[in-house]
């Protein structure tokens, strides 16, 4: 289990995290999400041990994770972090990159896995070409490919597929998702990509001003977010009085694919514009009181409609 209490962190006199307290069980895929400069790198690079916490203590089972003030060379052994910046090596080849770290012991076992994890990030064509020749995408895939070699007990990864172009990205993470959970490698993933959180992530961890104001499940904290905050990280969310919507609560946080036309109900909108989403129409509306969104099959722009709230399962 790895178990992260940090009562405070700052730097340059500026307090940029406190009251961290979460534990994840091993194997498990955690999502850190929230907006830009709430503290989800700087959470990560803790947690590795690059930098030291004013208070607290992390655990990786028996293992107390230590900084720089404790360790000569930062970072923990059985830890692999990868940054935004990818640190590769410019002028070695991308099959050098990968193996950088592996054991010269048994040379034919160390090709057998560096062309695996090429394979895995679809770089096999380009093992002979060295770093300084890829796009920036190439190069986070074969980023990506390094920090698996070792195949670490912990993975961090801060955005590890924001220079992927989409056509490539969709297939790539379930292939490495998929990897992480057959080999048990307990991951936490900083990131803005919902498809990230949704869809790979078993837990999620959400960060305000460098404090956490929302964990658990991913289906509770998308189902049922505490805040408005929470939910508009997922996309576009509307806040809407009970009265409304027939419902007890002041207030509910509703996302657009919630809300549903109906031919009578006490929420009378008027479409002002629509985005074509594919599979979709996203419906921009006013009412009394304010904007709403909802998902539709179609264009209603121009014309007043009735919605009705789809409650969550």
């Amino acid at each position: 289990m790895l178990q992260v209490k940090i009562n405070a962190f700052s730097y340059l006199d500026k307090k940029n995290l406190e009251d961290i307290d979460f534990s994840i069980r091993e194997g498990t895929n955690l999502a850190l999400i929230g907006e830009s400069g709430c503290g989800k790198s700087t959470l990560l690079k803790i947690i590795y041990g690059l930098f030291d916490c004013d208070e607290g203590v992390l655990f990786w089972k028996e293992n107390q994770i230590l900084g720089p003030k404790y360790h000569l060379v930062p970072g923990m052994p059985f830890m692999k972090y990868l940054a935004q910046d990818f640190d590769l090596m410019p002028f070695i080849t991308v099959g050098e990159n990968v193996g950088k770290f592996l054991s010269n012991f048994y040379p034919e076992e160390k090709q057998r896995r560096i062309d695996e994890l090429l394979e895995l990030v679809e770089m096999s064509e380009y093992k002979q070409v060295k770093a300084k020749f890829l796009s920036g995408g190439q190069m986070q895939r074969v980023a990506l490919a390094r920090v698996l070699a070792q195949e670490p007990e912990v993975l961090l990864l801060d955005e590890p597929f924001s220079h992927i172009d989409n056509f490539r990205k969709n297939t790539l993470r379930r292939k490495i998702f998929k990897y992480l959970k057959e080999k048990s490698i307990t991951t936490i993933i900083a990131t803005h990509d919902v498809n990230d959180v949704l869809s790979f992530s078993d837990e999620v961890v959400v960060l305000k001003q460098g404090k956490i104001i929302d964990s658990g499940t991913t289906i509770q904290i998308y189902q049922r977010p505490k805040h408005i905050y929470t939910a508009s990280l997922f996309g576009d969310v509307n806040e809407v009085k009970g009265c409304y919507l027939n419902a007890s609560s002041k207030t509910l946080i509703v996302y657009p694919n919630q809300l549903e036309v109906v031919d009578l109900s006490s929420f009378l909108v008027e479409v002002k514009a629509a985005y074509f989403k594919g599979a979709y129409f996203l419906n921009e509306a006013i009412y009394e009181e304010g904007v709403a969104f909802f998902e539709s099959e179609l264009n209603w722009t121009g014309q007043k409609v009735y919605l009705e709230y789809k409650k969550p399962l």
